[in-house]
């Protein structure tokens, strides 16, 4: 009990300094936002914590496990949809192309039985995959608007040209889908030299071999690629038919 006690102080003080280290870099260079760090390193311990306790509970029960990566989904469709803009229309695309991309990968993983299809395979791969669909939307859509915002001169010029908005905004789609995949593409290419990804050593602590959790980790890194791939190009292509110059969000 005092062992336990006294590796949550240490715990609470490492990551304490780790997040006032952040916010004093940020508040030094003056970058709005500065205690932003802060703010996300607490909201996701006290979910962590919460979910930890929900799990220890659920994690043997599909049922339950469904439930909460439904929860997880629309979590991620709120996140990304407020990073791309506001409006039904906007979050209803949004959740479309995640849905696709999040769907399919996982799909093919346990259809093809890569990974055996059970709740906690099924909570542990969902969590991930879900969590790359979330990153890869709001960086696809935000990257989209941005580009499209600064070279507005350039689509109306291929509208007065006839051209669609599809097609005046085609170009920019491709660059902002290459441009959000970019990390998952780093991250997968450097795996073994640069990081070891969480789920590899999870999978080891978790008891697996060394070979097993690295056949894991590829799944897991392959299903994030396809996911990601599949849910860029499918928002890029419901973005592109916007009707006014979009307004990049803060």
């Amino acid at each position: 009990m005092i062992d336990d006690a006294l590796e949550l102080i240490r715990t609470l003080v490492g990551v304490t300094a780790l997040a006032a280290v952040a916010t004093a870099v940020l508040w030094a260079f003056g970058v709005p936002h500065r205690f932003a760090p802060v703010y996300a390193i607490a909201r996701g311990t006290v979910q962590l914590a919460f979910v930890a306790l929900v799990l220890t509970g659920v994690i043997a029960d599909a049922r339950w496990v469904a439930l909460v990566l439904v929860v997880m989904f629309g979590v991620a469709l709120w996140t990304a949809s407020r990073r791309v803009g506001r409006g039904v229309g906007t979050t209803v695309m949004v959740g479309v192309s995640m849905f696709c991309g999040i769907g399919t990968a996982l799909v093919i993983v346990f259809v093809s039985g890569a990974i055996e299809l059970t709740p906690r395979y099924a909570l542990a791969l969902g969590g991930i995959v879900i969590g790359g669909g979330m990153t890869v939307a709001g960086l696809a859509g935000r990257r989209f608007t941005e580009i499209v915002d600064d070279r507005w001169t350039e689509v109306e010029g291929w509208l007065a040209l006839g051209a669609t908005m599809r097609q005046a905004t085609l170009g920019h789609a491709r660059l902002a889908v290459r441009a959000a995949l970019i990390p998952s593409l780093d991250q997968t290419k450097t795996t073994g030299l640069v990081t070891l990804p969480g789920a590899f050593v999870g999978a080891i602590f978790g008891g697996l071999s060394p070979l097993e959790a690295g056949r894991f980790q590829v799944v897991v890194l392959a299903a994030i690629m396809a996911a990601g791939s599949i849910t860029a190009v499918v928002l890029a292509i419901g973005l592109g038919r916007l009707r006014v110059r979009p307004v990049p969000q803060e």
